[in-house]
């Protein structure tokens, strides 16, 4: 790759300013808007964005997965789910909002409409979230090759093309589709724990199959950052890898192990979450020389989830959290995880139950998915650091 022209030491200051002021307006926003702290409430305040495209799997996803044929009717389409702001399900997987809800209300912006509940431009021109649960960085054609089977038919290629349907849709000339993605954020949440966890199983717990499957995943995201920004997105935040290690739904698959198997600070599966951090290094890595190929035109920013929920766990009273961290809040297992490695009792099935003292003090909703307190707590997270 050749290298990158200079760019003007005063214009990058100028741009990563913008930035962060923008962070700290919406960081005061979403405390407000959450009802934190007993404060005053404020309202959202505008930014330069029009709009919010969303892509990732079940950690982004308001409502996709609950359409899909594959998954429509699953558990997170019952209650409990949903119950602790929307009071009812909405197809988010959680008691109630996401990552994706904080930020865009911090950012005073409109709530994408999930791509698969809209028809005409008119229902797309506030935004579109493309993120679908169950879905996986890697194609699954690719997945099968490799010997793993996804139950969902949803990559993230696939959303990217849908990206690409819904802005043909909403610009008849090339300047005005650039328009809109200019004048709209891309959030791209998690993708790849799907992939991952697949490996995993395939290779009982062992991380080799899984770490083979980095470079891929990391590509393919690489791919599609790339593919918004030739359509003319100027502010692109990509997510990183959760904790892998640290979800009860892990933690009760693959159990206990002689030497460093558990994290003694966490009590979280090390070498899972050494896989985590292996997808961070290698996504940051990718975003680096994404800002290199394009200095100047496109603001692309690593967003961590790993740090806010690790910490959480590690630490949950100084976070509001309860005093098991690595127990889902809704399901059927008991203790340590309350979480079945046979996925009997799950969640919004027969025979769960709900934490007694609610889901603001887990971590955990589902074992698989976080409560609102967490998704919170990321979302102050990403719109803080600078």
């Amino acid at each position: 790759m050749a290298p990158a022209a200079p760019f003007p030491r005063r214009l990058l200051l100028s741009l990563l300013l913008g930035v962060l002021v923008v962070a700290v307006v919406a960081a005061a926003d979403v405390e407000s808007s959450a009802g934190g702290g007993g404060g005053r409430r404020h309202s959202p305040r505008r930014t330069r964005y029009s709009r919010v495209f969303s892509f990732g799997d079940s950690l982004t996803d308001t409502g996709n997965a609950a359409i899909l044929p594959a998954t429509a009717g699953g558990p997170f389409t019952r209650p409990p789910y949903g119950m602790t702001f929307y009071h009812h399900p909405t197809g988010r997987a959680s008691d109630g909002r996401l990552v994706i809800d904080f930020l865009v209300k911090a950012l005073g912006l409109p709530e994408p409409t999930p791509y698969l509940a809209g028809k005409t431009a008119a229902d797309f021109r506030r935004g579109v979230n493309f993120a679908v649960g169950g879905a996986t960085a890697l194609d699954p054609a690719f997945l099968k090759s490799r010997g793993m089977t996804s139950s969902v038919p949803v990559s993230l290629s696939n959303e990217t093309r849908w990206f690409q349907d819904v802005l043909q849709l909403l610009g008849a000339s090339a300047h005005e589709k650039h328009t809109i993605a200019a004048s709209s954020i891309f959030y791209f949440g998690e993708i790849g724990f799907n992939d991952y966890s697949f490996a995993l199983s395939a290779g009982n717990g062992t991380v080799d199959v899984a770490a083979s499957l980095v470079p891929d995943i990391i590509a393919v995201i690489r791919s599609a950052v790339t593919a918004v920004i030739a359509a003319g997105a100027r502010t692109v935040v990509v997510a990183g890898m959760i904790p892998i290690g640290c979800e009860p739904e892990m933690l009760a698959l693959f159990p206990g192990g002689a030497g460093n198997y558990y994290d003694p600070a966490s009590g979280c599966i090390t070498r899972f979450n050494d896989l985590a951090e292996l997808h961070n290094r290698e996504l940051q890595r990718a975003l680096h020389e994404l800002r290199r190929a394009h200095p100047g035109a496109t603001a692309v920013r690593y967003a961590d989830l790993y740090g806010p929920v690790a910490a959480a766990v590690a630490s949950p009273k100084e976070y509001g959290f309860g005093s098991s961290p690595l127990a889902a809040c809704c399901g059927s297992g008991g203790e340590p995880y309350n979480f079945n490695a046979n996925f009997t009792g799950f969640c919004a099935t027969q025979g769960s139950t709900v934490c007694a003292d609610g889901p603001s003090s887990s971590v955990s909703w589902d074992g698989i998915h976080y409560t609102e307190a967490t998704n919170k707590l990321v979302a102050r997270a990403i719109l803080t650091r600078p």
